[in-house]
């Protein structure tokens, strides 16, 4: 399964993947979380850190199509590269069900996005298998506040 994508990106993709898991964790165990929260602030547990850092990295994800849309200046790639970011934006401000339902949809429309650059050939060949496998994490770690 992750034969073919290298240490270091996929190391820091996991690592990248640990707020979303921790979120998902605190938010189904806040008790957990409770030393951090008392520490840092409510924001960095639970559905919270979940929704900070989804819009933030559905943010990252739009620049790093951005990127693969720049190396072919593909007008298309461009245009939809900001969806994510735009998506993000706009649609984590409501209860904390429908936000993360949202984060849900954003980032399985960016994993489309991702076999659309891939199958393009302008991402690396083993980008689409790295984004399956974080995509995976990131939409399990919603599912709490979703069910």
């Amino acid at each position: 399964m992750f034969v073919g994508i290298p240490r270091t990106p996929f190391l820091l993709a996991l690592a990248g993947a640990i707020p979303f898991l921790w979120g998902g964790l605190t938010y189904l165990r806040p008790e957990i979380g409770s030393p951090v929260a008392s520490l840092l602030g409510a924001r960095f547990v639970g559905a919270s850190v979940l929704f900070f850092y989804g819009v933030i990295i559905l943010s990252f994800m739009s620049g790093v199509l951005w990127g693969f849309a720049a190396k072919a200046d593909y007008a298309v790639g461009y245009a939809l590269s900001v969806l994510p970011a735009l998506w993000g934006f706009f649609m984590t401000g409501s209860g904390p069900t429908a936000a993360a339902t949202n984060l849900i949809v954003g980032f399985l429309a960016v994993l489309m996005l991702d076999w659309h650059f891939w199958n393009l050939g302008m991402t690396p060949p083993w980008w689409f298998k790295l984004r399956v496998i974080i995509t995976a994490f990131v939409v399990v770690s919603f599912l709490p506040v979703v069910i």
